[in-house]
């Protein structure tokens, strides 16, 4: 079994915007103050050719090749493969399944005539009875399979109580067919319904800062929630992803830290309302604590960020995540306070 990780690749820096409504403004330099940084750009941030696990919007990077059976495992949890697949592959499938059945139970309704002789050249024998009325080609027998399974019902082509084995094949296509749309049915609904759409509302600060909090040195990082539903039971973790050699000179390859983020000082889950500042204490039992200026851009790690929370909306438990390798941890760095503007309450009266 083989790992790979694509590149990481950083777009050009947006323009910033001077407006009040931005969340954050651009970055710029204070005669005394450190540098300030824009939490939805980052113009310091150079294209870097480091390889990177996750990239900036959350996907995985990781490819697994050569593994005996793995498309075997993957028709084996066909509900979680049809549900990954792409929307125009899932399309293609859907419409692709039906027209098969069709065809298929089709060119059995033909053979089933063309045994019994309904297909005979000539005028029918006048006592003749056929397996199913109006279906003298395969172009009819397939109009009759669709019409059965889409219960259309035009009422020329109809079964008769000739044939047994036709009525039983009339019933078994109901069945599975029947089966088969509850499938691709179900799949349509719980794609549609995963929360994955409302994790890209989440936004992270596109670079993280180390910078003195309350005297304590800190790895900052902020959070948005970009919809006005809220997010409940919000918990936010790191895992700092790094080379590491064991005492006995083993190397593994993507050793995982915790890295505990706190709001302000409590840990326990924020109110996810306004953007908010994380912060992680680079003390003597964090992970980090041996980063220096002087060092940080030489290191070689990967640090993801995972918020999980809960949809207010509908119950359903998202995950938002992000990453950040050294490039984009900048040292004596700080970022924009937020701005805010007065709110006029929509539930007014007068006394």
């Amino acid at each position: 079994m083989v790992a790979r990780w694509a590149k990481g690749s950083q777009d050009g820096a947006p323009a910033l915007k001077k407006t009040a409504s931005d969340l954050l403004s651009g970055p710029k330099r204070l005669s005394m103050d450190p540098v300030h940084l824009s939490m939805s750009s980052a113009p310091l941030v150079r294209h870097s050719d480091r390889p990177r696990v996750m990239s900036k919007s959350g996907h995985s990077n990781v490819r697994i090749d050569k593994v005996d059976g793995i498309y075997l495992l993957y028709l084996q949890d066909l509900w979680t493969t049809v549900i990954d697949m792409k929307w125009r592959y899932k399309l293609t499938l859907f419409a692709a399944t039906f027209v098969m059945t069709w065809f298929l139970f089709g060119v059995i309704y033909y053979a089933i005539a063309f045994i019994h002789g309904d297909l005979e050249p000539g005028e029918p024998i006048s006592n003749h009875t056929p397996c199913i009325m109006k279906v003298d080609s395969l172009t009819g027998a397939f109009l009759f399979s669709l019409e059965s399974q889409t219960t259309i019902g035009y009422g020329v082509r109809s079964i008769t109580e000739e044939c047994p084995h036709a009525i039983f094949l009339l019933v078994a296509q109901l069945v599975i067919t029947t089966l088969i749309e509850i499938f691709i049915t179900g799949t349509f609904l719980a794609k549609i319904a995963r929360p994955k759409k409302r994790a890209e509302t989440i936004k992270f600060s596109h670079c993280a800062v180390i910078t003195k909090q309350n005297g304590k040195l800190c790895l900052v990082i902020q959070v948005a929630n970009m919809r006005k539903s809220l997010l409940i039971q919000c918990q936010l973790s790191g895992k700092l992803l790094q080379t590491h050699v064991t005492k006995e000179g083993e190397r593994i390859l993507l050793n995982q830290a915790s890295v505990k983020f706190h709001v302000d000082s409590s840990s326990e889950s924020p109110f996810l309302i306004l953007p908010l500042t994380f912060y992680h204490v680079l003390d003597e039992t964090s992970p980090l604590r041996d980063l220096t200026p002087q060092n940080l851009k030489e290191k070689d790690f990967e640090l993801v960020v995972l918020l999980n929370a809960t949809v207010e909306s509908t119950s359903a438990v998202c995950q938002s995540r992000t990453s950040y390798i050294p490039e984009e941890i900048y040292w004596g760095f700080e970022f924009l306070r937020t701005k805010t503007c007065g709110c006029i309450s929509k539930n007014t009266s007068e006394m």
